[in-house]
């Protein structure tokens, strides 16, 4: 028996439970990996929460780093003591021990800890669907990244510099102001004391941006789009201050004949191909330097509750993980 956080039902942080379950032998094409490091995610919460709800009992987490302890039958790319990292899932990363398939595993360099990499994974992938495919930028785009300060956001501002383009990052506070310069930032707006789409025509000569990455939903919409120029994206990607409200398409076509899309990681990262070709990407440029995963928050496993707690009341900055 190992050590798991498990939930029954839908609801608050107080669902959650941490709990013995076994793991048995794994099967074909499966490894058994012990888990050194565990990436929190909103997602995870969405999933707690029923707001994507999934079948229940369930274990959440969909990306991890750990070492491999056992192999299945038919498994011929990796051996016992490899040091590797998921970020697609499937569900099941909050525990000590779990078996997955071979398939997900993506070895880790020895330029990066396994807690990087766990921390890493799933908001690398989600920074670069959304940097190469959502809206593929170039160095002539001029993009605002709201909570730039939080994991994908970190990540987000330093692709987007490597590639050339201009930033402007929204933040909450000072502190997280000085974090996203550090990390390339050609402007930041304090969303909580400035006015964002005023501020961003201000900053672009009346121009507005060509695209927006807002992953904090009801509270952000409407600024989002005040803040493109015409013919510009609203990629809405999260939603942390809750779901964004119906409205009317024709808003679109006021301000300029907008366009607004909701990807999620899932259908970007259906094929195989194209996850490993992100995830190997994704740790080269950390391994060079190129992407600094920032990692403020260490917990417990057993804690995953009070994680969860501090990101939904954005008490976090950069990347949390748990810790087994």
């Amino acid at each position: 028996m190992v050590n798991a956080i498990r939930f029954y039902t839908h609801g608050g942080a107080q669902v959650l439970k941490f709990e013995p379950v076994y793991v048995p032998p794994p099967a074909a094409n499966e490894v058994r990996l012990r888990h050194t490091a565990i990436g929190l995610n909103y997602i995870d919460i969405y999933h707690r929460s029923g707001l994507y709800p999934v079948p229940l009992p369930a274990i959440p987490g969909l990306e991890a780093a750990g070492v491999v302890e056992e192999v299945g039958a038919d498994v011929k790319n990796l051996k016992i003591g490899d040091h590797v990292v998921y970020g697609r899932g499937p569900m099941g990363a909050y525990t000590e021990v779990r078996n997955i398939s071979a398939k997900e595993l993506i070895p880790i360099p020895h330029e990066v800890s396994d807690e990087t990499a766990a921390a890493a994974m799933l908001k690398g992938l989600t920074a670069w669907y959304l940097l190469h495919q959502t809206f593929p930028v170039t160095k002539n785009d001029t993009l605002l990244v709201h909570a730039a300060a939080g994991g994908v956001g970190l990540i987000l501002v330093q692709w987007a510099k490597k590639i050339g383009a201009r930033v402007i990052a929204t933040v909450g506070s000072e502190e997280k102001a000085a974090l996203v310069k550090e990390h390339g930032a050609d402007q930041v707006i304090l969303y909580r004391t400035e006015p964002v789409a005023s501020k961003v025509k201000q900053l672009t000569d009346g121009k507005g941006v060509d695209v927006v990455y807002d992953a904090v939903g009801k509270s952000t919409f409407v600024a989002s789009l005040d803040s493109l120029k015409p013919q510009g994206l609203l990629v809405s990607y999260g939603q942390a201050s809750g779901p964004i409200p119906p409205f009317d398409l024709q808003e679109l076509s006021k301000r300029g004949s907008l366009y607004l899309t909701r990807p999620t990681l899932m259908d970007y990262m259906k094929r195989d191909a194209t996850y490993r070709e992100a995830a190997t990407e994704l740790l080269r440029r950390i391994a060079s330097g190129d992407i600094q995963i920032h990692v403020a928050q260490h917990f417990p496993l057993r804690e995953a509750g009070k994680a969860q707690i501090a990101l939904e009341t954005r008490e976090t900055v950069g990347a949390t993980v748990l810790v087994p």
